[in-house]
């Protein structure tokens, strides 16, 4: 929904000013919606991010930063302006009411996959003990996924 590049790189603004340095960040990538189909498609992006603070503080400040782009929680899987999603944090495991590290989705969806893959492909899964290039093998998610090219044009 709305600008969809801006919000991306709204977003990446915000992480690094809120939660830490920025090492690696992916192509932008268009996806059917998952979950709920009857959508419009997709932007999705990774990102790398060296921080200080735990994964608890980080979702604190990933859902203040969704907030301030003007994310609304109603209802799971629905339209929204930003999702930012915590898929790993190191190679912790962890399983709360608030938080579930490693993402307990991201092996069935080509669309974190895909651009996870171009910037950690041999990064290990702590439970799943695949690298994400075998992971994204694997998938059994047939939906679309394809590098996201812009029309703006910047003369030279």
């Amino acid at each position: 929904m709305g600008d969809r590049p801006a919000l991306l790189t709204q977003a990446l603004a915000e992480i690094a000013h809120e939660i830490g340095i920025i090492t690696r960040i992916s192509s932008i990538y268009e996806t059917a919606a998952w979950g709920n189909e009857n959508q419009a498609p997709f932007l999705n992006q990774v990102v790398k991010v060296t921080t200080i603070f735990s994964a608890e503080e980080v979702l604190a400040k990933l859902q203040a930063i969704e907030k301030k782009l003007g994310r609304e929680r109603h209802a799971k899987w629905e339209a929204r302006l930003m999702d930012i999603d915590i898929l790993f944090y190191g190679n912790k495991v962890i399983d709360t009411d608030e938080l579930k590290v490693p993402h307990p989705y991201l092996a069935q969806r080509r669309f974190t996959l895909a651009p996870l893959q171009e910037i950690a492909p041999h990064y290990l899964h702590p439970v799943l003990h695949k690298t994400v290039t075998e992971l994204l093998d694997l998938v059994p998610d047939p939906l679309p996924v394809a590098p996201y090219h812009t029309t703006d044009y910047e003369p030279h």
